[in-house]
Parts: structure tokens; sequence; C-alpha cells
């Protein structure tokens, strides 16, 4: 009983002077593990007669379990010494001035699609995005564009193959809406264009909104009406605008559409027109019963206009100083 006492004082006193939870851990191990002293203790009792083994089993209990609520005891006292430690270490000034977060801006060219999108919604029109990889008949034959015609050319079009071309208008949409939808429609096609041709007001690569609607008894004049507030709206301004005569291959009559610029001049934003018969018949559309009409505009064009940007190459070269300009929108 004297030993069992010794070793209390031992295991107390070692306990006392663990500074951390690995000591603590090690001491654990060395009294309470399968090999550690208490089990020994344990095993050693089969020396000894009943009564005794009875005595000195309570005694070696009793001491097991003062170890295991001092031990426990300790390490929730070093726990929290830990945690004051580490929130001294980390504390947070909440007095300072919080990060400076920059907010980013939307492009002038999608802040532009989405108010003609939001626009044509009001008319009941839909918005379908469609295939930048086209095939030449989507592209071409099926818009009544004859196999001579100049935007045919290597120099106009970038072909892949005979047959598939990066699409050189969304017009292609109207053929794939026609062909899988039944009269009345009434859709729009934003989406990204590609022509081989690059300088001050023309890039390769850029944005176009195709307009088309199908329905009975629609003729031009409904065309001019949603033409003139489309314009309105856009620039949120009543402003000059003149249709001029024009020739396009997959509608007649067809039209080109000026609007008057500050230093009066005139400047031609898009092109429209009623659908072609022969379109109509290309998809199985019956042109005595139904009418339909078109427009295309270039994104990048009106948006100019609408900011007073010069330069269309500027939507495209990633100048943070320009793109900054267009945080109020």
């Amino acid at each position: 009983m004297l030993m069992l006492e010794k070793l209390w004082n031992i295991i107390e006193n070692e306990i006392e002077n663990s500074d951390n939870i690995n000591m603590l851990n090690e001491i654990k191990i060395k009294y309470l593990g399968k090999n550690g002293i208490f089990n020994g203790y344990m095993k050693n009792l089969k020396n000894f007669s009943f009564e005794e083994k009875k005595k000195y089993s309570i005694i070696i209990n009793t001491v097991k379990k003062n170890t295991i609520f001092k031990i426990n005891t300790k390490k929730i006292e070093l726990n929290k010494f830990i945690i004051k430690k580490r929130i001294e270490q980390e504390k947070i000034d909440v007095s300072l001035p919080g990060r400076y977060v920059k907010n980013g801006s939307i492009h002038p060219i999608n802040y532009s699609i989405n108010i003609i999108k939001k626009f044509f919604y009001t008319l009941g029109f839909q918005s379908v995005n469609g295939l930048e990889i086209e095939d030449e008949y989507h592209n071409f034959n099926a818009l009544n564009i004859p196999k001579n015609h100049p935007a045919r050319d290597h120099h106009d079009t970038f072909w892949f193959d005979e047959n598939r071309l990066l699409r050189t208008q969304t017009s292609n949409m109207q053929i794939r809406i026609m062909k899988s939808h039944k009269p009345p429609m009434r859709f729009i096609f934003p989406g990204k264009v590609y022509r081989n041709d690059y300088d001050s007001t023309h890039t390769p690569m850029f944005h176009q909104v195709e307009g088309l609607i199908v329905e009975k008894n629609i003729n031009f004049s409904h065309l001019k009406w949603i033409i003139y507030n489309f314009i309105f709206n856009f620039f949120n301004k009543k402003v000059s605008l003149r249709f001029r005569p024009s020739y396009f291959p997959f509608t007649t009559p067809s039209s080109e559409v000026d609007i008057m610029t500050d230093s009066e001049k005139w400047l031609e934003i898009l092109g429209c027109g009623m659908v072609h018969p022969l379109v109509l018949k290309n998809v199985n559309i019956d042109s005595n019963v139904y009418s339909a009409c078109a427009f295309g505009l270039g994104v990048e064009r009106i948006t100019m206009l609408r900011y007073g940007i010069s330069d269309l190459r500027s939507f495209f070269e990633n100048d943070l100083r320009f793109i900054k300009q267009f945080k109020y929108i």
C-alpha cells in the first residue's frame, strides 16, 4: 500500500509538470496503457491470497481512477491555455478599416445584348443561342445565297473544309428554328459571328442579334414599327432614322436602316426585310398562308454609337482602363 501511495505521488507530480498534450499522452500510455504500470500491478495479484487480491485491487483501481481524472483535468487546462495563446496571436483589430474590394463591371457588349433581349421579351420574343460551327446548307444554301456569292469566298469566310465553317451570320438560326417549330413564332438569336476582316470598324469575331417573326398577315409596316421602337428604346431617346431599299438574298423587299449621328451623318446600323418565299419553301412553310419578317443588327456598332466609342477593337483588347469606364451601367 505504501508503494502505491508513493506511486500516486509520482504520477501526480508528473502530470502537474507536463506542459503540453504530447507529454500528457505519454504519461497516459505509461500508466494506463495495455502494457502500462497499472495493468502490471493487476497481473501480479495472481500471486496474492484472495483477501489480499480484494484489498489491493480496490487500492489499485482507486489510484487508477484518480490518475484518469487528473490527466483529463490537466488536458482541459492545457487546451484552454493553447486556445488563449492562439487568440492572443491571431486577434483582430476590429477598428482597422476593411480591405477594399474592387467591383467589376459588365462588359458593354453584354450589357447591350441584355438591353436588346429585355426589349424583345416585352414583345413576346424568345431568345435562342445557336451553333457557331455551321454547315454550308444552313449558313448559305437555305438562305437563298447563290454558289457564286462573294460571301462564300475564303477571304470573307473561315472554312474548316468544303462543308463546315464558322457562321458568318446568325441567320443560320432562322432556318433551324423554322425547321423545328411551327408558326406562329417570334425569336431573336444573339451570338457571335465570324468574318475574315480586321480594322478600326471590323473584327474577325463580332456579335449579331437576328430577329424573326412568322405569322399570318405580317407586313413591312409591322417590321418598321418594331425597329423604330427598338431604336428609341435602346438609345433612350427619339433619333432620326431612314429606311433605304437594299438587297439581301434571303429577304424581299429588303431595306437597310440608317441613323443620324451627332456629326449629322447617316450611318447604317441594321438590315431588315420580308423573308423571301424561297426561304420559307426551304423550311416547308406555306408562303401563301404565312408571311415572315426578319432583321439583323451588329451589337458592336450600336454600342459604339450609344457610348461614343470610335474604335471597334477597344471592345476586345482587354484594357481595364476602357472597361472601368462602364461601371455606371
